[in-house]
């Protein structure tokens, strides 16, 4: 069975500030950037 994540935990930690969506852009966040990145890898 698969991995459920290409990223471990400790490499998705440095990810989320680099991405948009997040609650401090204003506006509507994303639902899950984890599982957005995950489908691009």
């Amino acid at each position: 069975m698969p991995a459920r994540h290409a990223l471990s935990d400790a490499q998705w930690k440095l990810i989320p500030p680099l991405l948009p969506g997040e609650l401090k852009d204003g506006g509507r966040p994303t639902a899950d950037n984890r599982l957005f990145v995950d489908a691009v890898l």
